[in-house]
């Protein structure tokens, strides 16, 4: 249906998740190309990144047309409701909340109005000053009212600003204020105010804009096509949409495309701290960081835990899908056979029917089932790629005990985490991390394992071939790069 906003939109009741990741942003330039067809596919290679909801706004040169709605890409999103989104410019957002239930209000790209056109924007991060920013929107807004209302004289659908609660919705109604001729300038005045972790893409009317902060937290790659140019959170999105990788959006850097071509401008000093928690778990295994692909370093990761934590066994299997490259890893260096233990079920988290307490009762399992064939009376190393709260593993243990079983060894592809992230992910509180309240002897025994062995942090590095200094590993060592202050963990994209 059609909101008051100029927003096509359809509204269903929001789904209450746990723990989750991180956001996809995928922008693409392209005239005379089906746009948002691109952006649609773009989303899909990055749907592992948001899960809740999922939205895309395109620009015929005149006006923004925004279809959004919770759930899946493929399930937002039918043909007829692409046909309407024409033009040569298309910018798309999958999301998952960093903190709180999810809702409709929170889905992106956010749209607003600005003195030289209309903005939206779609993010993926989490800003660390949100009260400052709040209280500089707040400041200003008699004069983003002016705005809103020289906005209704051309469009009787404008709305008032920030219907949610979120940083992505306190940027687009800070662009509104933002001294600048035009949006460009805008955002080079602005974006010096904005501290944390955020990669953005957003556009007007007829420019597409990428932005990275100074820390380069979240990764944010540039590709180039026939006739256009791409922004996306990965290189898989590019690769998906017959894209060229051309290089990642610097930190500190502005990037500008329309038909003038692509201009880049500097609005802050580099100071790196990338997220090591990407080459663990959020980004794709065929998806390259800064020169490395993540498959090659979740592998190596695998090669180092077994250097550091050998033991006899007869069979290596994952927790899929993300221990699978660090398993193979494990079963290289250590000579073990590697093979399948758990099916993965690939539509759990699709359904909206909770089993009753009777079904969980019987053992339902909608996630892993045990191959009771290929495990029983076997000694089973089992890799993950992390422990959060340890419900999960302590699940699998028991699964594969019940199933036949007859050793247990858990390996970790990453150290114990034991610090909440502030820029993006939305690990449990830290008296819920199991490792910030445990040993490793007393972890393994909650699980139930005969053994349990975490890589060790230089070894996660050296896996990753990066510079230590370039890496943000707070949720494992708790140094955090960027201040935190008291609400910035409860406003994220």
């Amino acid at each position: 249906m059609a909101r008051g906003d100029g927003q096509l939109t359809h509204e269903i009741d929001p789904l209450d998740r746990g723990p989750q990741d991180a956001c996809g942003v995928f922008g693409v330039w392209a005239p005379g190309e089906e746009i948002a067809k691109l952006t649609y596919f773009g989303l899909y290679a990055l749907q592992h990144r948001g899960q809740e909801s999922a939205g895309i706004a395109a620009s015929n040169g005149r006006q923004i047309l925004i279809y959004r709605d919770m759930g899946l890409v493929s399930q937002v999103f039918h043909e007829r409701d692409l046909e309407l989104l024409q033009g040569h410019i298309a910018l798309g957002h999958t999301r998952y909340s960093t903190t709180g239930s999810p809702s409709f209000e929170n889905a992106q790209p956010t749209l607003g109005p600005t003195p030289f056109g209309t903005v939206a924007l779609a993010h993926n991060g989490n800003l660390t000053n949100f009260d400052d920013l709040e209280a500089l929107a707040d400041g200003r807004r008699d004069d983003a009212n002016k705005v809103v209302e020289e906005a209704t004289k051309k469009n009787s659908r404008t709305r008032p600003f920030r219907d949610s609660s979120n940083d992505t919705s306190l940027v687009t109604e800070l662009f509104a204020t933002e001294e600048g001729e035009n949006l460009t300038e805008a955002a080079l005045n602005l974006l010096p105010k904005v501290e944390g972790a955020f990669s953005l893409a957003f556009m007007d009317e007829n420019t597409l804009y990428a932005a990275r902060d100074r820390h380069g937290v979240r990764p944010l790659t540039l590709g180039r096509m026939e006739n256009g140019w791409v922004v996306a959170s990965e290189t898989a999105a590019l690769d998906i949409v017959g894209a060229d990788f051309v290089r990642d959006v610097e930190p500190g850097e502005l990037i500008a495309i329309d038909e003038d071509g692509l201009r880049s401008f500097k609005f802050a000093e580099q100071d790196q701290a990338r997220c090591v928690f990407e080459y663990v778990y959020l980004a794709r295994p065929d998806s390259v960081l800064h020169g490395k692909t993540v498959h090659a370093a979740r592998t190596q990761m695998g090669r180092q835990l077994a250097d550091e934590y050998p033991v006899d066994a007869d069979l290596v299997i994952a927790t899929p899908e993300s221990g699978t490259p660090a398993a193979v890893g494990y079963a290289e260096q250590s000579g073990i056979p590697f093979g399948q233990g758990l099916m993965k079920n690939a539509y759990v988290g699709r359904t909206f029917i909770q089993p009753s307490d009777t079904l969980r009762q019987r053992g339902i399992r909608l996630k892993l089932n045990p191959l009771r064939e290929n495990i029983e009376g076997k000694r089973l190393i089992v890799v993950d790629d992390s422990i959060v709260r340890g419900n999960t593993q302590r699940a699998l243990v028991r699964m594969l005990r019940e199933a036949g079983a007859k050793e247990i060894h858990v390996r970790i592809s990453s150290p114990p985490v034991k610090w909440p992230c502030f820029y993006g992910i939305d690990f449990a509180t830290r008296a819920e991390l199991i490792a910030n309240g445990l040993n490793m002897d007393e972890i393994r025994d909650n699980l139930g394992a005969e053994s349990l062995g975490y890589i060790s942090l230089d070894g996660m590095i050296e896996a990753t071939q990066q510079e230590r200094s370039q890496l943000c590993t707070a949720c494992f060592s708790g140094e955090y790069p960027i201040p935190v202050n008291n609400t910035a963990a409860d406003k994220g994209c």
